[in-house]
This record gives C-alpha cells, sequence and structure tokens, in this order.
C-alpha cells in the first residue's frame, strides 16, 4: 500500500514537473522583451564630473540610458518582460542618452529616489551589487545631478 501511494505521488511530482517544462519553453515564444536597441545616444547632459557620470553609469545607465547592457537573463522569459518592461519605463521617465529631449522625471523626485533607495531598485542591486550606493555616495551622487542638472539642463524641459 505504501509503495502505491509513493508511486501516484511520484507520477504526479513527475507530471507536475514536465507541464512546468512545456509551459517554460512555451512561453519563450512570446516576442516581447527580446528586442534589444540601444537607440544612438544623441546628447548626454554636460555632467558636473567624471565621478557624477560614473555613479549614473554604475547605477542608472542599464534603465536610463541608451547603452544598457542587455545581460544573458534578459533573453528568457519572464524574466526578459520584466527587462524590457524596466528599460523602456526607466527610458521613458528619464534618459541620459537623451538630454535633447523633455525628461518625465523632475529633479526632486530623482533626488529622492536615490536618497529613499527605490533608485536603483532592490531587485536591481540584488542582480548587480556594483550599483548599490553607501549613504556618502548617494549623497555625493545627488549633489552632482543637482549641479548638473543646473549647469545642463535637459534641452526639451523637464528635470
Amino acid at each position: 500500500m505504501k509503495s502505491l501511494r509513493s508511486n501516484r505521488w511520484r507520477r504526479r511530482l513527475l507530471g507536475g514537473v514536465l507541464i512546468a517544462l512545456a509551459l517554460f519553453a512555451l512561453i519563450q515564444a512570446v516576442p516581447y522583451g527580446r528586442s534589444h536597441s540601444n537607440p544612438a545616444v544623441t546628447l548626454e547632459p554636460k555632467w558636473d564630473s567624471p565621478q557624477t557620470r560614473a555613479f549614473a553609469v554604475r547605477a542608472c545607465f542599464d534603465c536610463h540610458s541608451n547603452q544598457t547592457k542587455w545581460r544573458w537573463y534578459s533573453n528568457v522569459a519572464p524574466a526578459s518582460w520584466l527587462v524590457q518592461s524596466d528599460v523602456d519605463g526607466g527610458r521613458h521617465a528619464l534618459n541620459f542618452s537623451e538630454w535633447d529631449q523633455r525628461q518625465e522625471a523632475e529633479l526632486g523626485e530623482i533626488a529622492e529616489s536615490i536618497r529613499g533607495g527605490s533608485m536603483p531598485p532592490w531587485f536591481y542591486v540584488l542582480l548587480h551589487s556594483n550599483a548599490k550606493l553607501s549613504k556618502a555616495e548617494k549623497e555625493r551622487f545627488i549633489k552632482g545631478l543637482e549641479a548638473t542638472f543646473a549647469n545642463s539642463p535637459p534641452r526639451g524641459g523637464g528635470g
């Protein structure tokens, strides 16, 4: 009796694993999330210092520029869907590569997001530990962004 239950349990587990694998394979056919493009950089801000730009590259550029580094997992659904959505949303709100266009995010929002820890997001920092900024680095970055925005506001307004 015990082995009969054990066999049923194993068959159900195997069936579940096979169904999960089939679904995983099937979702790879969804085209969204793999059209990785990095449009040309039209204009970058005139950074107040190389350090401010380095902070931006380290913590922001993957989602807030046209210089995204598309890592291997950005080709595998469902992660590819999340990455594409984050990059699309990030570029729409603030794009350091299109400084000649209107920027939706304003400097105060950007500073608060950095200071409050919502930017870069925890899940991004989990996969990219170099993006984590210390409290002192955050403050230097914010001061640098304030100077950059003051000396080089986005051409299309905003910010």
